[in-house]
């Protein structure tokens, strides 16, 4: 059995309900009921909706970051070809064969190096952190 409840209405919207509720297969409890689910669903949606903005904003914030950072990282790569590209001086023809072998293969360790690297969870940066402890920690002794 399902529990009775009291409800006072204003004469506005009781009209609207009895309006309704005259359609066949409706009845005034059914009508009540649905829209009791529907406010009590948006507003858990609202509760759910406030909590996933602060953490949509913190992701927001954080992508924002990244892409700073990127920008950044292909400025500095940008800058260093064009410089390389500035002090390497031409080869002569007849050393372009050799020197393009000696690349490839260059190329190639830098590629595997890269592939260890990131197999490893290693990063430069990590590196470069525990050389200074090292030069830091051998300085002050």
């Amino acid at each position: 059995m399902k529990p009775c409840h009291h409800l006072y209405l204003d004469d506005e919207l009781t009209a609207k309900l009895d309006a309704l509720a005259s359609k066949p297969g409706s009845s005034k409890s059914a009508i009540v009921s649905d829209a009791l689910r529907g406010y009590l669903a948006r507003r858990g949606a609202k509760e759910l909706d406030d909590l996933l903005k602060v953490r949509l904003d913190r992701v927001t914030t954080q992508l924002g970051r990244m892409e700073r950072d990127i920008q950044i990282l292909l400025e500095s790569l940008a800058l260093f070809v064009r410089y390389e590209f500035t002090v390497t001086a031409p080869l002569p023809e007849g050393e372009q064969a050799a020197a393009r072998a000696v690349a490839q293969d260059r190329y190639q360790a830098f590629i595997e190096q890269i592939g260890r690297r990131v197999a490893a969870g290693r990063t430069i940066s990590h590196d470069l952190a525990a050389s200074e402890d090292r030069n830091g920690a051998g300085a002050a002794a």
